[in-house]
């Protein structure tokens, strides 16, 4: 609502009328009590073939983005009402399901559209250098892919003999 009330979102449609929403990302700081949470709703202008991005925490405002993908971005379905608390709860319930260690750091939430269906896609950071991964459907309110990995195992482990010789 509070986007959609915006004059820099009025603004933005008049210019852009073409404009839809393709992702909406959500930051949810566990580790300073919120403070840094963060909300970002991502518009595709096909016209342009680039994305712009409205960041709304206290204020609203627009920001360009950079774009590094040929693909075009889905539209996302403006039709949901839903607590981002809720799914936060699902995660911690599977992660005591599944004995993750480790306390939530961050969690970020990026809604997408996928195959014609609409997902949170999350990222979890833990307090122990590990990695969440979850995708969860809108459609059936369920984590349908839920991993864990470290930090190391994101590192690319280079030997010392596969490094390229100095000169």
């Amino acid at each position: 609502e509070k986007l959609a009330y915006s004059q820099a979102y009025k603004d933005f449609m008049e210019k852009n009328p073409k404009a839809y929403l393709c992702s909406c990302l959500f930051i949810l700081d566990r580790e300073h009590s919120g403070k840094d949470n963060k909300i970002h709703f991502d518009f595709w202008l096909p016209e342009k073939k680039k994305m712009a991005s409205f960041r709304v925490d206290g204020k609203v405002e627009f920001m360009d983005v950079e774009h590094f993908e040929k693909k075009v971005f889905e539209k996302v379905s403006t039709d949901y009402t839903f607590d981002i608390e809720h799914f936060e709860e699902m995660i911690f319930k599977k992660m005591s399901e599944e004995k993750v260690n480790g306390r939530i750091q961050k969690l970020l939430f990026s809604l997408q559209r996928l195959d014609g269906k609409d997902f949170l896609i999350m990222t979890g950071f833990l307090s122990n250098l590990g990695l969440l991964k979850a995708n969860i459907s809108l459609e059936e309110d369920k984590i349908i892919l839920f991993e864990k990995k470290s930090f190391f195992d994101m590192m690319r482990v280079v030997k010392k003999k596969d490094l390229p010789k100095k000169d």
